[in-house]
C-alpha cells in the first residue's frame, strides 16, 4: 500500500467534523478529555482521523445522543470497549485454558460494567417517566373534576391518556 493510498483513508479535522456532524472544537475537546486518542498528524501538525477514529466518534455520538450519557459515562463505556478489544487482539488459539479463562473473565467483567451503566441510566429514565405519568394522572383527575363541575364533556380525551400507562 502506498503512502498516498493510505493517506486517502484519513480525514483532516474539518472533513472529520463535517462527516460526524460535529464541530472541530468538539473533536479537539473529545481528544482533550481522553475520549479520542490523539490522532495521527501530518507534517504541518494537521490532525488526521482514521476510519477507526471515525467509528469511535460515531460511537461517542450514539452514547451521547441515543442514551444521553455524560462524557464521564461515555469514557467509562469506551474504556471498557478498549479493554475488550485488547483482550481480543491478544487472544491466542494456542494459549492454555487458564489464560483463556482469565481473558474471558476480564472481558465478561468489563461487559457487565457496561450493562450496569446502561441499567443505571434506564432506571433514572424509568423513574422520570413514572413521575411524568403520575403528573398526567393528576391532571386527568383534575380535568375530570373540573369538567364535571363545568357540565362539559370528557376533557381528557386524546392519544396521550391512552399511552401513559403502557
Amino acid at each position: 500500500m502506498t503512502d498516498s493510498t493510505s493517506q486517502e483513508r484519513f480525514l483532516q479535522i474539518g472533513e472529520a467534523a463535517e462527516r460526524a456532524r460535529l464541530t472541530q472544537r468538539t473533536l479537539r475537546y473529545y481528544e482533550e478529555k481522553g475520549l479520542l486518542a490523539p490522532p495521527t498528524r501530518m507534517e504541518g501538525g494537521f490532525r488526521l482521523y482514521s476510519p477507526q477514529d471515525m467509528e469511535r466518534i460515531e460511537r461517542i455520538r450514539q452514547l451521547k445522543e441515543l442514551l444521553g450519557f455524560s462524557l464521564a459515562e461515555i469514557k467509562e463505556m469506551l474504556d471498557a470497549e478498549d479493554v475488550r478489544l485488547q483482550i481480543r487482539a491478544g487472544w491466542r488459539a494456542d494459549a492454555d485454558a487458564a489464560e483463556k479463562v482469565e481473558k474471558l473473565r476480564r472481558a465478561r467483567e468489563v461487559t457487565l460494567h457496561q450493562i450496569q451503566l446502561i441499567d443505571q441510566k434506564m432506571a433514572r429514565m424509568a423513574s422520570l417517566r413514572d413521575e411524568l405519568a403520575e403528573r398526567i394522572r393528576k391532571y386527568d383527575e383534575w380535568l375530570l373534576k373540573h369538567t364535571e363541575a363545568a357540565g362539559g364533556s370528557d376533557a381528557t380525551q386524546g392519544e396521550g391518556r391512552a399511552t401513559v400507562g403502557s
